[in-house]
């Protein structure tokens, strides 16, 4: 089941990759910027650490290691949205929140199929004059499970 737009939406934008995203507004508690979050546990490469926003202890997870790229050191504009999502509360790194956008059914296309691994999470791809949002449905993407590496075989 794919998330459809009947109405006019907003989704909040942000940058990873060089790439223009954007997520439903709806599912945004806040942003804060990265350097200003009290971490105080690093846990892996795409688990940024934990942190602790207005006493909620969350997951943060590094989308830029996620998407295949160091993170390294936070600058100024890296970003982190808290999200509201179904299942609990989460902090989500990227390089930079670039504003909120209201699109309509007609400014959304479908994400082109592939014979790929579906990418169930994809809602479409918004158009605002020039600018081209790769639109995500953060519930699942945030619940996509990874296979886990074959455990080895001792001979």
């Amino acid at each position: 089941m794919h998330t459809t737009l009947t109405t006019t939406t907003q989704f909040l934008s942000f940058t990873l990759g060089g790439l223009e995203y954007g997520l439903d507004f709806a599912k945004v508690q806040e942003l804060r910027v990265l350097k200003a979050l009290e971490r105080f546990a690093s846990a892996g490469e795409i688990i940024g650490g934990v942190a602790v926003s207005r006493g909620v202890i969350m997951p943060l997870v590094d989308m830029r290691a996620a998407c295949g790229r160091a993170p390294g050191a936070p600058d100024p504009m890296t970003d982190v949205i808290i999200l509201r999502l179904s299942s609990c509360v989460m902090g989500m790194v990227v390089d930079g929140v670039t504003g909120v956008v209201s699109l309509t059914p007609e400014q959304v296309s479908p994400v082109p199929a592939t014979d790929d691994a579906p990418v169930d999470y994809l809602i479409g791809l918004g158009q605002v004059g020039t600018r081209r949002l790769i639109l995500v449905d953060i519930d699942r993407l945030m619940s996509v499970r990874r296979p886990k590496k074959e455990a080895r075989q001792v001979a």
